[in-house]
């Protein structure tokens, strides 16, 4: 069954799979809610399509302004076809160092947690209207432990199973749950990557795919696909041989050093002040 994507809301929308998915989406002609933390950027992209386009600057882990974001945005657009929480950080992870257990709590504040917070404000209207679709995207990492990758195996393997109870309790709603879970994308997350990224994707094929698995109501996505068959024939090694594997590799770049990726919010508590604040209401009411 295709469902219309008329509405679609989409966290991490500043670059990268968020960009292109946002995008893609005002191609299809659909109004966005573009959520994200650089203004600047998700200005210059609203400004395509000025008239469908809203934008937030929230932390995704902040509920009280993810749920100011959800009013304004159902008050402008209606309730949304498609909740798509993608915002995510990565970065390596070391147990031995004190200072990358903040790394840890972060990556689960954005990657986890900001997938409920995303969820929440819009899940009793979509359930009310007996329709709509809520994807997270995971990533391949999320099964499977990884050197020196701990805590964003950790954060998209618990986001994994979140999803899988969220579908759970959904089933008969109307409400699709998908799961997304990316390979090796072209992006600022994998830049400084120095090990082999097998599959490696552009994002703007990868943001095709998923609004058509959302639109087709799928559950689960593997993009590309023989990234998931080299994970699932990696599984049947003993964890000692698929370890050996895995540490003759580079590992991820710690916070800090060259080539790392920066995480919003380290080390402070979550974002308020201008934050908490919704973009400016447009000019004429946006029509349903």
């Amino acid at each position: 069954m295709d469902r219309a994507l008329r509405h679609v809301v989409i966290t991490g929308a500043c670059g990268g799979l968020g960009r292109a998915m946002a995008s893609a989406a005002l191609a299809r002609g659909a109004r966005v809610a573009l959520v994200g933390l650089e203004r600047e950027k998700l200005d210059s992209l609203a400004a395509t399509a000025p008239d469908r386009c809203a934008v937030y600057t929230p932390d995704v882990s902040d509920s009280e302004a993810m749920q100011a974001m959800a009013r304004d945005c159902m008050a402008r657009f209606g309730v949304p076809d498609a909740v798509i929480a993608n915002a995510g950080v990565a970065g390596g992870f070391d147990t031995a160092e004190a200072s990358d257990l903040a790394v840890f709590r972060r990556m689960l504040e954005i990657n986890l947690l900001g997938a409920a917070v995303t969820f929440q404000p819009f899940l009793k209207p979509m359930r009310e209207r007996g329709q709509g679709v809520l994807a997270g995207i995971a990533s391949i990492a999320g099964r499977r432990g990884m050197p020196g990758n701990g805590a964003y195996c950790a954060s998209k393997g618990g986001l994994i199973r979140y999803l899988q109870s969220l579908r759970a309790e959904l089933r008969g709603s109307g409400i699709a749950v998908c799961t997304v879970s990316p390979g090796y994308l072209r992006t600022q997350l994998t830049a400084g990557n120095r090990f082999a990224m097998p599959g490696l994707m552009e994002p703007e094929v990868a943001a095709r795919l998923i609004l058509q698995a959302l639109a087709e109501g799928r559950e689960q996505l593997v993009l590309p696909r023989r990234v998931g068959w080299l994970s699932n024939l990696l599984d049947l090694l003993p964890d000692a041989w698929h370890d050996a594997v895995l540490l003759k590799q580079p590992r991820k770049p710690r916070a800090g050093e060259a080539g790392a990726t920066a995480i919003p919010g380290l080390g402070a508590s979550p974002v308020g002040g201008a934050t908490r604040a919704v973009s400016e209401p447009p000019s004429e009411p946006a029509s349903r």
